[in-house]
This record gives C-alpha cells, structure tokens and sequence, in this order.
C-alpha cells in the first residue's frame, strides 16, 4: 500500500509540472515514455559497427539489435535522430518495412511471429551527418575538431539529446543491454577509444583501421562513446576491494607528461569512492579516463576528459572555500557517476537527480577521505552559493524532461542534511554502499531509492525528500528563547515536514514540527542557528514571540 501511495503521489507532481510546460509534444512523449512499441522486448546485446570519417564529418554503420520476446507484438519502435536516416532493416536476412513516427520514432515491421520467450535480432543500417555538438556535453551530438598538430579530433556526448544522436538504439534509459560490442572504423593514422575492453584491431585494405571494444556489463545508451584522435596511451594497476583493477589512459601527445601527473589523482579517487560507495561497478571493463575536446563526460569504463591538466572546475572553486582546489574537478565528479548514473541508472530522466545529487555529494566524500570531515563540510556548505531555487529538482515524466540544475548543490546540501539527521557516519556509509550493492546495475526509480535510505535509516524521510525534490522552498526553523526554554517550529515547509536536527552536542535530538514546541535551557543553550544551518540546509530565524 505504501508504494502505491507513494507512486500516486509522485505521478501527481509530474502531472502539476506537466501542465505547467506547454512545450511537450507527441514527439516528446515518444522519445521519453515507454511506448507499446518499446515495452514488448526486453534489449539483451547490441553490436554497433561504425564508420567514421571526420573530414566528411559523416558515419554510416549497422546495429544488430539482440532481444527477448516478452509480449507478442509485431511493431518495434528504434529511435534515430535526423539528418541521419535508416536505409535498410532485415531479420533473418530478410527485408522488413519501416515508416517514420514523427521526427525521431521509426516504427519497424515485423514479418517473423514473436512468440514469448524466443531470443530474436534484427539488423539496422544506417549514414549520414549527425547533429552536431553545439555546446558539449550540455548540447550534445557529434564534435568534430582538430589537436594543434592538425589532426582530428572528434568525440560523442548525449545525455538528454540521446544515443539516437548517432546511433539507432532503444532510445530510453529503462532497458540496458546485458553487454555490447562497439566495433569503430577510423582513418589507419587515428585511434579509436570506447567503453569497455579492446578485443581486437585490425587493419583494411582501405587505409582504415577498425577497433573493437567490448563491454561485459550492462551500459546505459548515453554511456556509449566514440573518441577519436592521434591518442597515446600510458596504464596504471589499483589492488581494490575486488583485486586488481586495470587502469588505462589515453592522452594526445603534446599533453602526455602532464597527464602522468594530473591523472594519479584518478588513483586517489578509486581508493575513496571504493569506501565510501563500495567496489568500482566494472572490473571486468576497466577503468580509462580518456582526453576529449569538451569540458568531460561520465561515459561507462571509458570517463571523458578536457579539464586542461588543472584543479577545480576549469581551474576554478565551485565551493568558494578552496578545497575544490585540491583536486581536479573533472576526474572527481565525473568518475563518481560510474556508480551513481552507470551502475545505478535512472529509468527516467525527470530522476536525473540520482546520478548527480549523489555524485555532487561524492565531491565533498572525496574532500572528507583525503582533507577531514570539516574541510567536506566547508565545500558542500560552500556549494549552496549556487542553488537558484527556480523549479523542482525532479523533472516531468515520460517526456524526457529534467528538474533543476539544482540537482547538484542542492542535491549535494540535501544528502548532507540527511546524513546529519541520521547522526551515523558509518550507518549513512553503509547506506551509500548498500544503495550500490542493492541496485547495483540496475535501472531504478526516485521511489527506489527514498524507501531505501529511509528504510535503512529506520527514520522516515519522505517528507524531507518531497521538500527538497519537489518544491523551491528552503525550509525556515523560527525560534526564540524565553527564560529558561527555547521554542522553535518549522516554515515555509511541505505540510508534515519532520526533519530531525541534532544538537551542536551531537547527542540531543529535536524533531521540529509546524507547531510551536519547546526544549529545556539545558538543551537551549546548544542551540547554535549558525551550527544548524552548517549540518542542514535550512534557513534559521530568531523571531518575537506570538
């Protein structure tokens, strides 16, 4: 009954927010619901085979597309953005129709019977110029560039734009593959780098060469990337939780030495985020952090890099305090979504804050292993500076529609909240560990993951997240001091709101409510507003009394 209520009530806030944005479309709908024509099979294997030529700045390729039968349906949806077009589809060696359904959807004939259980494939080719990056990551595509030596140098990005960008796919986060293969052709002079593992590269007769990677564990479809250039490569071994762990690294000449210094910190972060969030999720793949021509990316086994070989967030603090000055920005954050948005994957966009509520708070995690817990306090507090509060955190469902950009500080200032309410540093280690190994490569909803945290807190939450997730306030403790008491409630506040604050003690719990309640001056005079606001984000008001 509790996730029945639950789910009511989250699809109540992503009608409100529906109908307070007018720009969804048909078009939106197919691209972010999960269509008839998508939830029939379930996507088990994909071989995506690509060539590349960058001085035309144009692909062509074929995907086989491997599925399980799990409803009887003839009609298949794959997504595929223009100006790129599908010219052929066969199953079995056979022709099979296709007819576009608005921009994007091509809604695939099927001849053969899809009998429940049977293990089927078809193949898709394709070509021509995809979209290209206007702006990434953040508008995504294809980015074709040079290196300073005039080579080229080009790269994939699509979260929210999508992998239809430049491949045909399954086009929403739901549904993984159990493990791909990604098969690039590349000018003989050029490498090619992609997720997983290199099985193979071979040369053709053409004055190409073809490198094959494959990826033994589920990827999400934006977690897929090409990078293309003139790469040197140096490699590294960590002993993790889970043995040895092959490390790989690939850089343009010029930037080489400087790599060897600024990539250790990749080193540094694996040994902090192996304890706080437990085993890095793909072993069997690798790690490589990869040199790109735009800011980065958290592609699965294969992160992207083009922070400069500098600290901070392109040599800049985010937090104000310093500390983000300690370590690189890029290697930090983005390598921390191979367990928050890799392994632990939203089913829909509008729960985007997963990857990166959790994965902002890895920031001051990473801060706290190597600086201590007041400097990561410093940072995460720091942070705040920009949250907006112009909308949600959670965005819209089944129209592939995110919340806020909130979703980062705020998000970050909300798990801190929660982690000081919970008042155990090793419980809420547990939890984030617990959280890895529960979902672990798994695509999950927001519901999922608040029944857990509240679940292994043994406190319940789901007011606190529906203040923080689903609304723009910042919740005001009032108070004042009469005598030998202090009375104190909460504002500006979800109805029901029922944070629990510790004491500057850290032993004396009050659980504030919308009515006024009271606390002996024992208690009052460890009632520090500044310290309050320090351990959560809320706001605190001395006020006269009623």
């Amino acid at each position: 009954m509790k996730q029945i209520i639950y789910f009511t009530a989250a699809l109540f806030v992503s009608l409100q927010l529906h109908a307070q944005d007018n720009r969804f479309t048909k078009e939106d709908t197919l691209r972010g619901s999960i269509t008839p024509e998508r939830s029939w099979w379930d996507l088990t294997y994909y071989h995506l085979d690509v060539n590349v030529k960058p001085e035309d700045k144009f692909i062509s390729g074929k995907v086989a597309v491997h599925y399980k039968v799990i409803s009887p349906r003839q009609e298949m949806q794959i997504d595929l953005q223009p100006p790129l077009t599908i010219d052929k589809v066969t199953q079995d060696d056979e022709s099979l129709g296709f007819t576009k359904k608005g921009a994007n959807a091509y809604l695939i004939t099927l001849k053969k019977v899809q009998k429940i259980g049977s293990k089927e494939s078809i193949s898709i080719e394709y070509s021509g110029n995809p979209i290209v990056a206007k702006n990434p990551p953040w508008q995504g595509g294809f980015q074709w560039t040079n290196d300073k030596d005039g080579n080229p140098f080009a790269a994939t990005s699509c979260q929210g734009l999508g992998a239809s960008a430049w491949w045909p796919c399954k086009d929403h986060m739901y549904d993984e593959p159990d493990s791909m293969l990604i098969s690039v052709t590349v000018p003989k002079n050029l490498t090619d780098i992609s997720n997983g593992r290199l099985r193979s590269t071979i040369e053709n007769s053409d004055g190409t060469k073809t490198f094959h990677w494959f990826v033994q564990n589920p990827i999400n479809n934006y977690g897929v990337n090409i990078n293309i250039a003139n790469y040197v490569h140096f490699a590294d071994t960590l002993q993790g939780e889970k043995g040895i762990l092959d490390l790989n690294f690939y850089v343009l000449p010029y930037n080489l030495e400087k790599a060897k210094v600024q990539f250790k910190q990749a080193k540094m972060m694996l040994k902090a985020f192996e304890y706080w969030f437990g085993p890095y999720p793909f072993y069997e793949d690798g790690y490589k952090l990869v040199e790109t021509p735009y800011l980065g990316m958290e592609h699965q086994s294969s992160i992207t890099y083009g922070n400069g070989y500098q600290n901070g967030y392109r040599g800049r603090d985010l937090s104000g305090t310093g500390w983000g000055l300690k370590w690189d920005f890029i290697i930090i954050h983005e390598s921390g979504h191979e367990w928050f948005a890799n392994s632990i994957t939203y089913k829909d966009i509008a729960d985007m804050w997963i990857h990166e509520s959790f994965t902002n708070y890895s920031e001051s995690l990473f801060t706290e292993y190597y600086y201590g817990k007041e400097a990561a306090t410093e940072y995460v507090v720091g942070t705040r500076k920009g949250i907006r509060n112009d909308k949600p955190i959670i965005g819209a469902y089944n129209v592939n529609k995110s919340g806020s950009g909130d979703m980062y500080p705020k998000g970050g200032n909300m798990l801190h909240t929660i982690r000081h309410s919970i008042n155990d540093d090793e419980l809420f280690r547990e939890i984030l560990r617990g959280l890895n190994k529960t979902f672990y490569h798994q695509t999950v909803t927001t519901q999922q993951i608040e029944n857990y945290i509240s679940g292994k807190a043994k406190r319940n939450y789901s007011k606190v997240f529906d203040q923080y997730l689903r609304t723009t306030q910042i919740p005001a403790l009032e108070y004042y001091i009469e005598r030998n008491k202090v009375f104190y409630r909460w504002t500006n506040c979800v109805k029901g709101f029922d944070l629990s604050l510790i004491l500057t003690n850290g032993k004396t719990r009050i659980t504030p409510t919308e009515k006024w309640l009271q606390a002996k001056l024992k208690e009052a005079q460890l009632f520090d507003p500044s310290a309050i606001e320090k351990m959560y984000y809320v706001k605190t008001a001395l006020v006269k009394k009623d």
